[in-house]
């Protein structure tokens, strides 16, 4: 256990962010981010320890439902962060859709104004005017 505790503090030393997830339901998480591998991580690092609970976390010094900064290094303690991470995602994807959208549309035309060589269209069309659009699907398509 010693051993792969020095392995993952040189790890953790490396790393700007570790996500931390070994849960177990009914009983204290364990530990397994200690305050001295905290302590050797770079300031502006951040840590999210997604067992945080009332009986503790998998990281030294989490607290549940709180973000702490110990020496520069942020750990977040959300309980449920699996839930929340639903919402979040549906409303990213929700507004790449609106500013895709919003990209192409002519205002005063009131229409969509798609142009197959800008590069974003390049990117985002799949078929236009009956044929592949996208230079990876026709590359893909030619091979079978």
């Amino acid at each position: 256990i010693e051993m792969q505790r020095k392995g993952m503090a040189k790890i953790c030393a490396q790393s700007d962010v570790i996500i931390s997830t070994a849960k177990v339901f009914g009983r204290k998480p364990p530990l397994i981010i200690t305050e001295e591998m905290v302590a050797g991580m770079q300031p502006g690092s951040v840590i999210v320890d997604m067992a945080a609970s009332e009986h503790g976390g998998n990281v030294a010094g989490s607290k549940l439902n709180e973000e702490v900064d110990v020496n520069g290094v942020l750990i977040i303690g959300y309980d449920n962060l699996p839930g929340r991470v639903a919402a979040h995602a549906s409303q990213m994807y929700s507004a790449n859709l609106f500013n895709l959208i919003n990209h192409f549309w002519d205002a005063e035309a009131k229409v969509l104004k798609l142009d197959p060589e800008e590069e974003i269209a390049a990117g985002a069309l799949v078929a236009h005017e009956g044929k592949l659009a996208n230079e990876m699907l026709q590359k893909a398509y030619s091979k079978s």
